[in-house]
């Protein structure tokens, strides 16, 4: 072997390391160019060059052949870096109270192509399951593309080792069934390629807004969500999710904002889980749930349409005020600096956001808690997008070995 080949040879062993990091740069928009990844990585050009080409061959990303350098810039162009609009997908899936959706999702969140979701969901999670793999297998077959792994978003607390849903409280599902491995066989008997993953759906929706949303560049990300039903949280902690020891941390549906209120699946009562949800908000707006559209949707359009009806604004500032008291309490006990709202929350802070950031700061222990951002979820489908990003996970450590 002559110098020129053993120097480019030990350049890409070197970099070989780099490839999972540089991999995750690109995917979350951190390194949009070749010099900003080698500043991100600490390597040298030479390095950072072989890893991009490495990642490029591998199917992964893109690197513009003609470099190009901003308007006012200084110094040498650099060659830009994108996701591979061409590349692999993940099969990503969600189930809730009103049905469920499938979808391909790239790298960089974006999904590829989405299957209409069903709007029943069967009391047997093989049933269910088994349909939402069945619709995505279809959706992998009409585009063609090669799947990489598999991601399922539920609305419970699953337990880990063991991947059960402890409590799908909204679903009818029995507690404990074994959700994961039934997502993962499904997958396997679609001919699906890659591993199959699931997790809770509002933890997964914190992933994805810290990685391509409202969350990005948060240290201490706190997420709190109502979606059809219920209430959820989650937080990401240095860009990893903070799941507790079995999977089950962040079960702030279950903090009692109200003694004196509502009765909760749980057994309590005025749990921020049946205070703060779309049902909870129809309730007190006086409007009879309808079975024609979801009971999110339904708020969605009281809070856009109708806001001026005294009773519907009442009803969101009840609404407001649970939600506040239940965002203090979790500002005293983690100190995070940044919230993040989304469904029916996210519309709530959007309806009267000096009301929700009032609330937080006079249950504040201390000044600087009271002044945490509190900003909307900024993603679409959150959730989803929160589920492939599990499904990718293994690509963003090791692509060559995820690859094969």
């Amino acid at each position: 072997m002559n110098g020129k080949a053993t120097t480019i040879k030990t350049r890409l062993e070197r970099g070989r390391g780099a490839l999972g990091p540089a991999l995750e740069l690109v995917h979350t928009g951190r390194a949009p160019t070749r010099a900003v990844l080698t500043a991100e990585l600490g390597v040298t050009r030479a390095t950072a060059g072989a890893v991009a080409a490495e990642l490029e061959a591998l199917g992964l990303i893109r690197v513009d052949s003609r470099p190009g350098a901003a308007a006012g810039s200084q110094g040498r162009p650099s060659h830009r870096l994108a996701v591979n609009d061409a590349g692999p997908v993940v099969l990503a899936a969600q189930v809730h109270a009103d049905g469920f959706r499938a979808a391909l999702v790239a790298l960089g969140g974006r999904t590829v192509a989405t299957a209409p979701g069903c709007v029943t969901v069967s009391e047997d999670p093989a049933q269910v399951l088994g349909e939402v793999v069945d619709a995505g297998a279809a959706l992998l077959r009409a585009s063609g593309r090669r799947c990489v792994g598999a991601g399922l978003a539920v609305p419970s607390a699953v337990a880990e080792p063991e991947g059960t849903a402890l409590n799908p409280l909204h679903l009818a599902w029995p507690a404990g069934a074994p959700v994961r491995d039934i997502f993962a066989e499904r997958v396997r008997a679609a001919g699906i390629q890659g591993p199959a993953f699931t997790g809770n759906d509002v933890n997964l929706a914190a992933l994805a807004e810290h990685r391509h949303g409202a969350g990005r560049g948060a240290q201490h990300l706190l997420c709190v969500a109502t979606g059809h039903r219920g209430v959820g949280g989650a937080l990401v902690l240095d860009g990893r999710l903070h799941t507790g020891s079995s999977g089950l941390a962040l079960e702030v549906g279950h903090l009692t904002v109200n003694p004196e209120g509502r009765p909760c699946h749980c057994g309590s009562r005025g749990c921020l889980d049946v205070e703060a949800d779309p049902l909870a908000f129809l309730i007190a707006a006086g409007r009879d749930p309808g079975p024609e559209v979801s009971l999110l949707q339904q708020c969605l359009r009281l809070l856009r349409t109708e806001y001026d009806d005294p009773a519907v604004r009442n009803a969101a500032e009840e609404l407001i005020d649970r939600l506040g008291l239940g965002l203090a309490g979790l500002v005293n006990i983690l100190n995070p600096d940044r919230i993040i709202l989304g469904g029916l929350h996210r519309d709530l802070l959007e309806a009267d956001p000096e009301r929700l950031r009032a609330v937080v700061a006079d249950r504040s222990l201390w000044g600087r808690s009271g002044g945490v951002p509190i900003l909307a979820c900024t993603l679409d489908h959150n959730s989803l997008v929160g589920a492939a990003e599990l499904a990718w996970q293994p690509v963003l450590d090791d692509p060559l070995a995820a690859l094969g």
